[in-house]
């Protein structure tokens, strides 16, 4: 069991309730790097036509706090936890937020991730985690 405060890192996926403009998505970054600098969350958001994946990391009390009001934002919809589990350091420590606005057509040429790009955000991704997280790593390393 994960004490409050353990660092842990919780990846999820949802589907926007509605497509946001490019501007709504950098105000709602800069509002997220905000509030997670506060909290001392770190992390990394794809967006890609409505459909988000996003790793948070941090103490337990705080990524629970962060990831719950996701869970109430009804900007989100469809929410799957991918993982959540507790991590010895930070994959994206220098990070409040890192964010990527990702076109289709770059997820759909990343080799080696066919299935998980075809699949649903809506579905359960658990079989898909490893890509998933790949895909975050891939990201992670390109947008510096």
């Amino acid at each position: 069991m994960t004490d409050a405060t353990s660092l842990i890192s919780l990846t999820y996926t949802s589907a926007a309730t509605r497509l946001l403009s490019v501007g709504e998505l950098v105000e709602l970054i800069e509002q997220i790097r905000s509030r997670n600098e506060r909290l001392g969350v770190t992390g990394l958001l794809l967006y890609s036509g409505g459909n988000v994946i996003q790793t948070l990391e941090g103490t337990a009390d705080a990524v629970d706090a962060v990831f719950e009001s996701i869970r109430t934002d009804p900007r989100h919809g469809d929410i799957h936890v991918v993982d959540r589990s507790e991590v010895e350091e930070r994959s994206f420590a220098t990070w409040s937020m890192g964010f990527r606005n990702v076109s289709g057509r770059e997820v759909a040429q990343l080799q080696d991730f066919g299935a998980f790009a075809r699949e649903s955000v809506g579905r359960d991704l658990s079989a898909h985690a490893a890509s998933a997280f790949e895909l975050l790593e891939k990201f992670r390393v390109g947008v510096r």
